[in-house]
């Protein structure tokens, strides 16, 4: 099978852009991305899925590349769009990985998506926003904290952060996206922005973005807001990746992660950030998941 990306009819009426790849035969690995992002970001996954007979799913969650707007939407909400997309691709049962803003979304598959859901994975996913025991925005680069100040204060104020300081995200580069990311990267994380994979991440931040800003909007509001499942009762098993030097999603909301999910086991990596874990562990993170069928 080749890579490909198709838009999926919605029985809504909405339509999602979802990247196909791995083994079209082989068990569905529904993939999660992050924030900003689309479905390509795990196009580089394709070759290790296809060995290992998994098929690549991603698509990209409202207000991203050519996916319609949900305005208001909840991460919850990925659910039942999630289970939607799998029955139109003809899977029942399925694993369910998110990366950085793409972790809760994998944990409502867990949670909501009818029981299909067989495992759970978070790469640097974030904890929940407003948890007496997580200071969510403790150990961020300043980006990030400035970014999600706004994301609390309204979306007005968030569309207004983003308009100063988001657009350089659409036109940037392979060359440009590590300065890009600020004081986001750690020396690990900016050894990997180089060649061909910073050209990737470049492209598909350049495609999450072409229409605008509204899925990053939507993505911050979501993440500030209460996710729309209990995360202390999930039932599935879970693995919790995280690395301890991100300045994207601090060791901590792993931390916290692995303290509230009654199925989690962690694999807390040191010497890693957040681009660095994704880059490094993808054999060992399939090999995981892979294990749990």
């Amino acid at each position: 099978m080749t890579t490909h990306n198709q838009a999926v009819a919605l029985s809504d009426g909405r339509v999602l852009d979802v990247f196909l790849g791995g083994d079209d035969m082989g068990f569905p690995l529904l993939m999660h991305h992050g924030t900003p992002s689309d479905s390509t970001t795990f196009a580089d996954w394709h070759d290790e899925c296809r060995s290992r007979g998994l098929r690549l799913i991603c698509a990209s969650r409202g207000g991203y590349a050519t996916s319609t707007r949900s305005p208001g939407r909840s991460v919850a909400d990925v659910a039942k769009d999630s289970r939607e997309l799998l029955d139109l691709l003809g899977h029942d049962e399925f694993i369910s990985a998110g990366w950085s803003g793409g972790g809760p979304h994998a944990l409502a598959c867990g949670a909501l998506a009818g029981g299909g859901c067989r495992y759970v994975a978070t790469l640097a996913g974030v904890g929940a926003f407003g948890q007496p025991d997580l200071d969510f925005t403790a150990g961020m680069g300043p980006e990030n904290v400035e970014e999600f100040g706004a994301a609390v204060a309204s979306e007005q104020d968030i569309r207004a952060w983003l308009k100063a300081n988001g657009e350089p995200f659409r036109t940037v580069t392979g060359e440009q996206i590590a300065e890009a990311f600020g004081g986001l990267v750690p020396d690990i994380d900016k050894q990997m922005l180089h060649g061909g994979y910073a050209e990737q991440m470049a492209a598909e931040t350049r495609r999450a973005l072409e229409y605008g800003m509204d899925g990053w909007i939507d993505d911050d509001l979501a993440f500030t807001r209460p996710w729309g499942f209990d995360v202390d009762s999930l039932p599935v098993a879970v693995t919790v990746w995280q690395g301890d030097l991100d300045l994207m999603v601090p060791f901590a909301h792993g931390e916290w992660l692995v303290q509230h999910l009654p199925h989690a086991t962690g694999r807390m990596v040191p010497g890693h950030g957040h681009i660095s874990l994704v880059t490094q562990f993808r054999v060992e993170i399939l090999d995981d998941l892979i294990s749990k069928i």
